[in-house]
This record gives structure tokens, sequence and C-alpha cells, in this order.
């Protein structure tokens, strides 16, 4: 029987992690139907709580401000990125029009985007809630408190970096930052909620070595993590092409190698998976967590390969663009609560 306290914090874990999906959900949806500068400004919608609906509802002026809001927050995230030796990028955002560069209102947009925004804040509150309700867990573990409290202030970095996201105009290299920094909040999620749930439950833990398993979950991990990124380059150039290329099946084929690279990857993946797999279901019964993880790892990447085909063979519909997203990172929580699986030494009972 869980303590209240202990079963309080893996309650609100477990729901942060699934917000923590949506929000990567949200996200994706807002990139595949190009929202992503529906709220000219941050963190209010129009300066607005409540964004318009209408032009008539928008403020007098509003483009000369958010453009000028805009180029004095650059020149900010420029001297910032020049004490940090970025001369050159920084000189770059400076004097890059594009990011000046006013988008028309559209309701739809703005409203995608800020639903965005609301799933965004309701994870922060929760990541919070988790770091309080860590502190239970200060005597028996303290690394859940740690990590815990790190993960508030990385999310409070990612809206810092949301906002640059607006304020450079979806400025590429921002976005890949952004999504791998998503990845990073997941992870620890998932960290201390395995790290709470095994101090009382046993079942979890394993009592034999599992020798190159460990190993091959670990690079099968890493590949999803390059692929993620590769893939991240991937839409960027597509975003790039989309804005002189009207013809969606056009796009991949003027992509170039960083298209060839990431399928590349996505092949190696994929039999590292199925490897990965069938070492898991030699080693452990189908009715443990091991076992059960490496079934849903499999389901997943079928899923993802569909996802690809269509991406690929079906002129990239932006549902597939999205759901591709979503899946890449549910194969990589999948993976990384698989590797936690397989990490721990001698402890409790056999689970094969």
């Amino acid at each position: 029987m869980l303590p209240p306290a202990e079963k309080r914090f893996l309650w609100v874990n477990k729901i942060t992690i699934v917000s923590l999906f949506v929000l990567i959900l949200a996200g994706g949806v807002v990139r595949s139907t190009g929202s992503g500068m529906g709220c000219p400004d941050w963190p209010k919608c129009f300066d607005r709580l409540v964004p318009p609906t209408s032009e008539a509802q928008l403020p007098e002026g509003y483009e000369a401000k958010y453009i000028a809001e805009r180029q004095a927050k650059n020149n900010r995230f420029a001297g910032l990125l020049e004490r940090l030796g970025k001369t050159e990028l920084a000189d770059r955002i400076r004097h890059d029009e594009s990011i000046l560069r006013h988008e028309e209102f559209n309701a739809a947009k703005t409203w995608t985007e800020y639903i965005n925004r609301l799933v965004g804040a309701v994870t922060g509150f929760l990541l919070l809630l988790c770091a309080v309700f860590s502190f239970t867990f200060f005597k028996t573990r303290k690394s859940i408190f740690i990590w815990s409290v790190i993960n508030v202030v990385a999310v409070g970095f990612q809206a810092w970096l949301g906002s640059i996201v607006v304020s450079t105009n979806l400025m590429p290299w921002i976005i890949t930052v952004h999504m791998l920094l998503a990845l990073v909040i997941v992870g620890i999620s998932i960290y201390t909620y395995f790290k709470a749930r095994s101090l009382r439950d046993k079942d979890l833990l394993i009592n034999h070595k599992t020798g190159g398993i460990k190993v091959l979950a670990a690079c099968s991990l890493f590949l999803v993590v390059v692929q993620v990124g590769v893939g991240t380059g991937v839409r960027e150039e597509i975003d790039h092409i989309a804005s002189n290329v009207a013809e969606r099946g056009e796009w991949l084929e003027q992509v170039g190698n960083v298209f060839d690279v990431h399928r590349t990857l996505a092949v190696i993946s994929a039999i590292v998976m199925v490897l990965l797999f069938f070492a898991v279901r030699s080693r452990f019964a189908a009715s443990t967590h091991q076992s059960r993880f490496t079934n849903m790892l499999m389901v997943l990447l079928v899923l993802q390969t569909v996802t690809a085909i269509l991406l690929a063979y079906f002129d990239m519909p932006p549902y597939a663009q999205t759901a591709h997203l979503v899946l890449a990172s549910l194969l990589f929580g999948t993976q990384y609560y698989l590797m936690l699986l397989l990490g721990k030494a001698r402890v409790g009972r056999a689970n094969d």
C-alpha cells in the first residue's frame, strides 16, 4: 500500500506525462497548419487574454507595435548570443528582414496557436505540482526531488524559448532546440515517475543481468533522438520550400541530402528496434513489464512506418506530419522507460 503523499506524486506525474505528449501533439498541429505566428506576441495573443475572432477586434496599429517589440526582443537575444561567442548568428538575426515580416490575421491559426499555449500553461502548472509533491521523497530518494525541480527550471526555459520562436518568426534552428528540449522534459518526468514507482513496486525490478540488451536499448534510444533532430531539419527544409512551391508533391524532391540521411537512419533504427524486441522477448516472459513495453514499441514502429509512407508517397498530408512527430515522441518515451526497466541491478524477485 502506497503512502498517500507518494500516491499523489505518482498520480500527478502520470497526468503530467500525458499532458506533455498532448502538448507535443498541439505543437505538431500548429506546425502542420502553419499557425506558429497565429499570435504575434507572447504570452498574450494580440495583447488579449482571450484572442480575437475577427479583424474588427484587433488592436489599432498592432502590426507596427508588434514588429517593434519583436525587433527589440531579437536585439536582446542577439546580444546574448554575442556574449556566448555566436557573433555570426547574432548578426544574422539582427539583419534578417523576414523576421520582421507581418503575417495577415487568420482566426483559425490564431486559436490553434492559442490552444497550444493553453496546453503549455497547464503542463507547466502540472510540472510545478510534481516538484512540490516530490518533496515527500527528499529523505528516501532525493534524486526524485532534485530532478523534479530541474524540470520546472527546464520548462521555464522552454517557455522563454517559445517566446523567442515567436519573436524570430519561427527561426529553424530554434524550433529544433525547442523540440529536443521537449523530449528532455518528457525524459525527466518519465525518470522521476519510474524512480518513485520502483521504490515500492518490486515487480518493476529484475534480478539478472541484461547483458547486451541494455546496450541495444540505449543505441535504439539514441537513434530515435537523432532521428527527431534530423527529422526536424527535414521539416525546416520543407517549410522553406513550401513558401516557394505550391505543389505538396514536389516538396520532398527538393529537400536534398538531409532527407536521404533521415530515411537511412529510419531503416537502421527500425532494424535495431526489431532486434531489441526479439532480445527482450527471449529473456523475459510475456507477462513482464519489459515484454509489454517491447510489444508497445513494435506497435508504435508499425504506425510510424505507415505515417512515413503517407508522407513520402501521398504528398505529405498535414495529419500525417503531426502523427509522425507525436509517434516519434512516443517511441522516445517508450524506449526510455524500457531502458529504465532493463537498467535495474539485482533487487527483488525475477520477472521471468
